[in-house]
């Protein structure tokens, strides 16, 4: 950011990024290049996000978008998911960067899980999972996490659920392709809409990566 945009709007506002980079891309523009594609990533969400909207009113160039420094994979997945996809979900945006502290493949696995979100891209498992309550009588958080641990290698999209009661289990169970609606201490296997079979607890997980399999 320069120093006289600084000055000028007292600190680093929309505004000033907005300004910042049409003077740079005005430098491009009057050397007759324009294969360009621009970023304005800040670490503020509300920065970052009324910055490319200001932006967008303004140029048609493609955009590079992210929360930069977005923090470790906990709480930069959070921040990432929240900027990236308000952006996303307006139209703003052509390539992503998820920036995390951590592993890159992290980075990587985030941006296709916000993409997934929201139906930009179909790679890998939708999974669905409730949270646990008092009717839930299966423990239903292992069951949820060893799917989802199972799961992180298989790149076809496919849409699993892991539900722990039989109230809102069936519906959502039905809805995806593979899915499990439990009771006490066994479970309801589906498949596109169809119960396969019941099957105890212990044997769930097991049972379900064979239909999955079978797709």
């Amino acid at each position: 950011m320069e120093k006289s945009l600084l000055t000028k709007y007292g600190g680093v506002t929309p505004a000033a990024m907005v300004e910042s980079a049409m003077g740079h891309i005005h430098i491009l523009e009057d050397l007759n290049y324009t294969d360009l594609k621009v970023s304005l990533k800040a670490s503020s969400i509300p920065l970052m996000v009324e910055a490319y909207r200001s932006l967008a009113r303004k140029v048609d160039y493609p955009f590079h978008i992210g929360v930069t420094e977005a923090g470790t994979l906990a709480t930069g997945t959070v921040k990432s998911a929240v900027g990236i996809g308000i952006l996303l979900s307006e139209g703003i945006g052509d390539t992503v960067r998820v920036s995390l502290t951590g592993h890159p493949l992290h980075e990587v696995r985030v941006a296709y899980d916000i993409l997934k979100a929201l139906g930009l891209r179909r790679r890998g498992v939708d999974l669905i999972s409730c949270p646990t309550c008092g009717r839930t009588q299966v423990d239903l958080i292992k069951l949820a996490e060893e799917t989802e641990a199972r799961l992180k290698v298989l790149d076809k999209p496919v849409k699993v659920a892991v539900m722990g009661c039989v109230v809102n289990g069936p519906g959502e169970a039905r809805e995806a392709d593979v899915g499990i609606a439990c009771g006490k201490g066994e479970g309801l296997i589906f498949k596109k809409g169809v119960v396969v079979r019941k099957v105890p607890e212990e044997k769930l997980l097991e049972e379900l990566m064979k239909e999955i399999e079978t797709l």
